[in-house]
């Protein structure tokens, strides 16, 4: 999701928009912890709302309609290479390790379809602004996180019927129908909106983030009540299989750059777009076609994944390079 809280490239370090950027990744992470926690800790105060989630995250993917433009598109024609290295590399190293963690660590069959899930998604709705923290490229994070989102109802039901098949039954027809409603939809939607009202609503883009955040935190509380006996006993092992595969996308990611000769601004932007997921999305998969036991994983990479995405920014930013590009 590109988020309204980017600078213009062209601007110093430390503007107010870097500080509110700042801000934002650093309070989302705290938000989706203590909706789990509330999730955890009061299940009856959230359970009930399952059935609200697939609304709740087209809300999400409308918000991050509203902040794209048709500069997003142009950015994937001007370098189509770097973009079709990005898409193939998150929807095959991210599948893969998840198929992998999930044979390693020999998950249940509900907990390894909801890990091979999370690995199918698309990009991460905060990986744009964790670029842009990381001084990385924050133009082709756009146009990746973009266009994976676009791709993905052709993606990722067959992927997760390829990988997934074997631990559970996957109607992959339905999840195209799924996803084209609670992702692609709200994305076009919000984009018109953009389009034909642009001075309205760039009054409300600071707020935007806020209400992502917020929403993403509500999904992250019902599908952990919906799970709350199971994480008693699965937790550690689901946190192993959600940091082997956040940690092993980031880095993967970064050397898919660096192999590919992108240059460091966007080895860093790959590791970002391959490594963080849209978590809510796989979570309201999981739920819908599997079990609330299944979307436990994408749960706790929603709070992990922002977590680390953040820590390892700070760290990038700290080594210092190229000033972000975008």
């Amino acid at each position: 999701m590109r988020s309204e809280t980017e600078p213009r490239t062209d601007q110093p370090r430390r503007t107010p928009a870097d500080r509110a950027a700042r801000l934002a990744v650093t309070v989302f992470p705290v938000l989706v912890l203590v909706a789990g926690a509330l999730g955890l800790l009061l299940p009856d105060a959230f359970a009930h709302y399952t059935a609200d989630v697939p609304y709740l995250l087209g809300v999400v993917m409308f918000c991050m309609g509203l902040t794209m433009s048709l500069g997003d598109f142009k950015g994937v024609a001007q370098r189509p290479w770097a973009v079709g290295i990005g898409l193939v590399a998150h929807y095959v190293i991210m599948p893969g390790l998840g198929w992998l963690i999930a044979h390693a660590l020999d998950l249940s069959p509900q907990l390894a379809a909801g890990v091979i899930l999370v690995g199918c998604a698309p990009s991460g709705t905060a990986s744009n602004v964790v670029t842009y923290l990381a001084r990385g490229d924050v133009a082709l994070s756009v146009s990746v996180a973009t266009v994976s989102t676009v791709l993905a109802p052709l993606v990722t039901p067959p992927l997760t019927l390829l990988l997934a098949g074997e631990y559970l039954p996957v109607d992959a027809g339905s999840m195209v129908t799924d996803i084209l409603k609670t992702v692609l939809l709200p994305v076009l939607a919000g984009l018109a909106v953009r389009l034909l009202c642009g001075r309205y609503v760039d009054r409300v883009l600071s707020a935007l983030p806020w209400l992502s955040a917020v929403t993403v935190s509500v999904i992250v509380a019902v599908v952990v009540a919906g799970s709350a006996t199971a994480i008693r006993s699965a937790a550690a092992v689901v946190l192993l299989a959600v940091v082997l595969h956040n940690g092993l996308g980031l880095a993967l990611g970064y050397g898919a750059g660096k192999v590919a000769r992108l240059g460091r601004p966007a080895s860093r932007a790959m590791a970002f777009e391959v490594g963080m997921q849209n978590s809510g999305l796989a979570a309201s998969l999981a739920g819908a076609h599997f079990s609330p036991l299944a979307a436990l994983p994408a749960a706790v990479f929603s709070v992990w994944h922002n977590v680390s995405g953040a820590l390892v920014a700070a760290w990038m930013s700290h080594r210092g390079g190229s000033e972000p590009t975008g």
